[in-house]
This record gives structure tokens, C-alpha cells and sequence, in this order.
């Protein structure tokens, strides 16, 4: 299947469609993301935001800090485990993803809060690490 028709299948899907097993258990491991921020004293500001540069998972508000959060979720260790997945390709999607979000939320040249990236690591479980402030942006 070429990627635009997987694209568009998996936007079918998210328009009220049936859902694959792995997407119940990323939308179950972002749920548990999210109550596990918000366990922790964070406000959820927006799930979800798809643009063309990539998707930010979680905005959350930690304190002052907008923290745009990467939910990985992993059936194990092998390969480097659910941190390690984030690699620069996928980081650099984040950064221009975050951008985007900025540019859209606040304007163009306006004032910003401080940002971070962090990466919250689930399994079938739930929760099992939050890395704050895990990779700066890049290009």
C-alpha cells in the first residue's frame, strides 16, 4: 500500500472507523500519559495535533514550561526500548511540528513560554518513565 493510501485508511479509521489492536493500545498508553501528567501536576492544553511536519502527541503544561510530550510505547526492551525509538529523523519531526504549533498558537514573532520535549515510555501496564526535557530541538 503506498503511503498516501495508508494515510488516508488511517485517516478513515480516525474519522469513526474500526481501530487496530495497536492503535487501542497507543491510544490507551496516551491516555495513561495523560492521567499520569496530570497526576503529576500538569494541565493537558491539546492531544493529537497532526500536521504536515509530524504529530505532538501531548502538550502539557508543567508549571510555566510547555512541554510537548512523545508517547512511546513498547512490548519490550529489545532495540533500545521505547526511548531509544525516538531517533533524530522522528526529532527533528517533533521540532518543526512544535514550531508549527507555536507559530499557529501564539503568532508569528510573538513572546513564548518556555519549551521542552519530553518522551513518556509505556508498556501494557501503563506508565513507566517520563524523561523531562529528553533532546533539544533540531533543524
Amino acid at each position: 500500500m503506498a503511503w498516501r493510501d495508508k494515510e488516508a485508511a488511517s485517516k478513515a479509521m480516525r474519522a469513526g472507523g474500526v481501530r487496530t489492536p495497536r492503535q487501542r493500545a497507543g491510544d490507551a498508553a496516551e491516555q495513561a500519559a495523560c492521567a499520569y501528567l496530570v497526576a503529576h501536576g500538569c494541565r493537558i492544553v491539546a492531544r493529537n495535533v497532526r500536521y504536515r511536519e509530524g504529530e505532538l502527541d501531548v502538550i502539557a503544561l508543567d508549571g510555566g514550561v510547555l512541554a510537548f510530550v512523545e508517547v512511546r510505547l513498547r512490548s519490550g526492551a529489545r532495540f533500545g526500548g521505547a526511548g531509544a525509538s525516538v531517533d533524530t529523523f522522528k526529532r527533528r519531526r517533533l521540532a518543526r511540528a512544535a514550531q508549527h504549533y507555536l507559530v499557529e498558537r501564539y503568532g508569528a514573532g510573538a513572546r513564548l513560554p518556555p519549551c521542552r520535549f519530553d518522551v513518556i515510555t509505556a508498556d501494557a501496564n501503563g506508565v513507566t518513565e517520563w524523561i523531562r526535557d529528553a533532546f533539544a530541538a533540531e533543524g
